[in-house]
């Protein structure tokens, strides 16, 4: 049988041939198409590219425009509207606490009132005849410690720093500010010395007794008698105590007791840290130096004892807590310690521990008057009956300066 017979290759080779003519002439088509039309694969022409946009277009953009420029707007109204909303729950936090602060006051003056109903205290004589200013409000009592003895003391600062009769009054109705010398009862009650300062008060008008016995040793707890008091007696913003030969600025004292009014634990004095003496017989002996640690070692700080202020929510918890405070033998450590462990702003501020002349009357010239000026090595004005006209004349802030002063 022959290959043409069997099918062999003939067919095959005429279709290679047809496809291969096929395929050429499609390529042929192809080009004659491109020489007719003239392109070859064209890019639609952008338009106005270089030129403006149309009505539409710079409609649409526009709206675009404002879109992105009111939110950058909203956006910065809306943090001035955060910061505004953080500023105020700052402040009504701070009125809240102050609002608690004032309730605490008012229960601890109701139970002082209701203890000495109890025990009988003298105490009650003195609410009775304050109750009607128990109610005003004040910016600061400022207690004169003071003794027996010390009625030449008196008489200096009466003579000076404390205003005296319609001065007093007015101070106290306008400036909100009170000031009293401080001292309890002997050890025999209705004798010589306590009618001596009932005399003395009957002319001036400017003691408050406490319900306490005097005694060097009995500083703490007079201090703590004369907070508890305070608080019952008059709402103040602070309480101060200084002793009776020191010399004061009271307007300087008020307007820096004025800047923090929106603290509501502060604790502002001179402080200092000294040594903790467990030798017997020197001054400022501390007979429970032990519980300070090894011997030579010193106190936690603490305001001097010469002039120091504290808030009225402090003066509050030593009212309500006065018969668990515990009394070391210096008054000054025995405050500073019942404050360890609360949250209390200590204010180091050391115009109110300046010296005598020249110091203060340096300080004053320059424009920064000392609040409390003393010696140190006296602890107190040296001689200060002799020397209190003197202190006064050269650091004194001017005789009506507190009356003019805005707190």
């Amino acid at each position: 049988m022959s290959w043409k017979s069997r099918g062999g290759f003939e067919p095959s080779t005429r279709s290679s041939v047809s496809r291969k003519w096929t395929f050429l002439f499609c390529i042929g088509c192809f080009c004659a198409g491109m020489l007719f039309s003239d392109r070859m694969w064209a890019v639609p022409e952008v338009e106005n590219v270089g030129g403006g946009l149309t009505g539409s277009e710079e409609q649409s953009l526009t709206m675009i425009t404002e879109g992105c420029n009111t939110s950058t707007k909203d956006g910065n109204n809306e943090s001035k509207d955060i910061l505004g909303e953080v500023s105020k729950t700052h402040n009504a936090i701070q009125t809240l606490d102050k609002t608690i602060s004032s309730l605490e006051m008012e229960l601890a003056a109701a139970r002082a009132a209701q203890d000495s109903i109890l025990n009988g205290s003298p105490l009650m004589e003195n609410v009775k005849l304050s109750e009607s200013v128990h109610k005003r409000k004040y910016l600061m009592v400022v207690g004169i410690n003071t003794a027996f003895s010390s009625r030449k003391r008196r008489d200096s600062v009466r003579a000076t720093w404390m205003p005296q009769g319609d001065k007093r009054k007015k101070l106290e109705e306008e400036k909100g500010i009170v000031v009293r010398f401080v001292i309890g009862h002997s050890t025999t009650p209705g004798g010589i010395l306590d009618r001596a300062i009932e005399a003395e008060d009957k002319r001036h008008g400017d003691f408050l007794r406490l319900d306490h016995v005097e005694g060097y040793l009995e500083l703490s707890a007079k201090t703590k008698a004369y907070f508890a008091t305070a608080v019952a007696l008059w709402d103040a913003d602070f309480y101060v105590k200084v002793d009776d030969d020191v010399h004061v600025n009271i307007a300087t004292l008020g307007s820096t007791l004025a800047r923090h009014r929106s603290k509501p634990r502060v604790y502002i004095g001179c402080m200092k840290s000294g040594p903790v003496l467990a030798q017997k017989g020197v001054r400022y002996y501390e007979p429970e130096y032990w519980k300070f640690g090894e011997e030579g070692n010193k106190y936690f700080r603490h305001a001097t004892g010469q002039l120091y202020a504290i808030s009225k929510d402090l003066a509050t918890y030593i009212s309500i807590n006065q018969h668990i405070l515990h009394k070391y033998t210096n008054e000054d450590v025995s405050l500073g310690s019942w404050f360890i462990g609360l949250d209390v702003e200590h204010i180091d501020d050391r115009r109110l521990c300046c010296g005598t002349p020249p110091d203060c009357e340096w300080k004053a010239q320059a424009g920064n008057i000392c609040i409390a000026s003393f010696d140190w090595s006296c602890s107190g004005i040296c001689k200060s009956v002799e020397r209190m006209k003197e202190v006064h004349r050269r650091c004194g802030e001017g005789e009506n300066v507190v009356l003019n002063a805005v707190f």
